[in-house]
């Protein structure tokens, strides 16, 4: 069921490959691409990480409503589809705002999947953030002053970047918000190189990435909630042939965690691969028809799932959540304002997701964000709840999900496509 190259990819490679620079590299097979473990929303004591949690629901929650942003632009109103409504913009509590410019909670851990490209001829490298949930890259321009350590992409070091029109925003949660110029340039990921790819060069970078060990955002998302209004690279990749399927695929793991692109690595599964087709053309990688149990019996069905690899948890709505955290033996709403339940630690359930097919186990320990406090026996799960705007049956499903299955994202074409599972070797 893999998409294979199209009589039509195959004449744009061939032109491609007259026009691009020699020191791209077109890859007749698939090409693994390390990436580094994400951190957790788990202490070195196991207890739960309360105040970087908000952070991440606060930026979940902002992406989201960012993404809509770009789909209604790039779409019309009539894209918000299902009860997709853009929320306003949320905020950190104040008591979590940083104060004198230093954050209150330990930004030692990292909340990212990320991996290295270059951009630019001669190449200039990043370390960036793998996003199945956005669709721009954007990194830190060297004429940024607020970016802290960051590497910085200089247009004027490289023979094939071009100025754009147009702006690049985004905004956050604390107040800040990252700002900066189109560009196109050469982008390679893993020996991959395409040509002419849209990415934004940020002159100013928010307070919540100042600090943090990614340079930027790759998103490998649709085109549709792009804010850039192109091809996002793996798109361009198919279009100038530079990939032999269209199709990449992440191992998410405590080591040997891996983005594959232009096909999957058959080291890192076992059996055959279970795919769904997309049940939304609104730009994200989004499948229906799941369901989810606890200890073998059902705990909610007839739902939509977003697969975010820049997500660390799994995100339902509200009422789903309750009812979820309903089925499990002793659980207690947490936190109401983020949607946080717990539970008791000494009895987490077996919980699993089914999409008409196999059912997928959630590991426990992946179910587990940690203690409320040192000993007490009482640990916050996994899956939380709360309105993301995307619509009233839609789940979020992050890396408490994805670090359980080997996932595959098939592209059939520009808002089209398939996600798969399968079992990790």
């Amino acid at each position: 069921m893999f998409c294979k190259t199209t009589l039509l990819t195959i004449a744009l490679a061939l032109l491609a490959s007259e026009s691009v620079s020699h020191a791209l590299h077109h890859a007749n097979t698939g090409v693994r691409v390390p990436i580094s473990k994400r951190g957790t929303l788990t202490n070195s004591d196991g207890t739960f990480n309360h105040d970087k949690a908000v952070r991440e629901i606060v930026k979940l929650k902002n992406k989201h409503r960012q993404n809509l942003i770009n789909l209604q632009k790039n779409r019309g109103s009539q894209a918000l589809t299902n009860g997709a409504v853009i929320k306003p913009l949320a905020t950190v509590p104040g008591a979590l705002q940083k104060r004198d410019g230093v954050a209150l909670t330990d930004q030692d851990d990292d909340s990212l999947w990320t991996g290295d490209i270059t951009i630019g001829i001669p190449p200039q490298s990043f370390t960036i953030n793998f996003d199945t949930g956005s669709s721009d890259l954007w990194v830190p321009s060297s004429s940024c002053s607020s970016c802290g350590d960051h590497a910085k992409y200089d247009p004027r070091k490289s023979s094939t970047s071009s100025r754009k029109i147009g702006w690049f925003e985004i905004s956050y949660g604390d107040g800040s918000s990252v700002r900066g110029s189109p560009y196109t340039d050469t982008v390679t990921v893993g020996g991959v190189g395409v040509h002419g790819q849209y990415l934004a060069a940020v002159s100013k970078e928010s307070d919540e990435f100042a600090t943090d060990p990614s340079d930027g955002i790759f998103g490998l998302g649709f085109r549709a909630i792009s804010q850039l209004g192109h091809n996002p690279y793996f798109f361009t990749a198919i279009e100038q042939g530079a990939v032999s399927q269209n199709v990449f695929s992440f191992k998410l793991s405590k080591s040997g965690s891996e983005l594959f692109i232009g096909g999957e690595n058959q080291a890192l599964y076992t059996g055959g691969i279970e795919f769904h087709n997309l049940s939304s053309d609104r730009g994200f990688w989004q499948i229906g028809g799941a369901s989810v149990s606890v200890n073998k019996k059902a705990a909610g069905s007839g739902f939509e799932t977003v697969i975010d690899s820049g997500t660390t948890i799994i995100y339902a709505p509200e009422h789903a959540a309750k009812e979820f955290w309903s089925h499990v033996f002793g659980s207690k709403e947490y936190e109401e304002l983020q949607g946080f339940y717990s539970f008791p630690c000494n009895s987490a359930p077996e919980v699993a997701f089914s999409w008409g097919g196999k059912s997928w186990i959630i590991r426990p320990d992946d179910l587990n964000l940690g203690e409320i406090e040192e000993g007490s026996g009482t640990c916050v799960g996994a899956i939380a709840g709360g309105d993301l705007g995307l619509g009233d049956d839609v789940w979020l499903m992050g890396d408490t999900f994805m670090k359980n299955t080997y996932t595959v994202f098939s592209v059939y074409g520009e808002a089209a496509g398939a996600v798969g599972f399968a079992e990790l070797a």
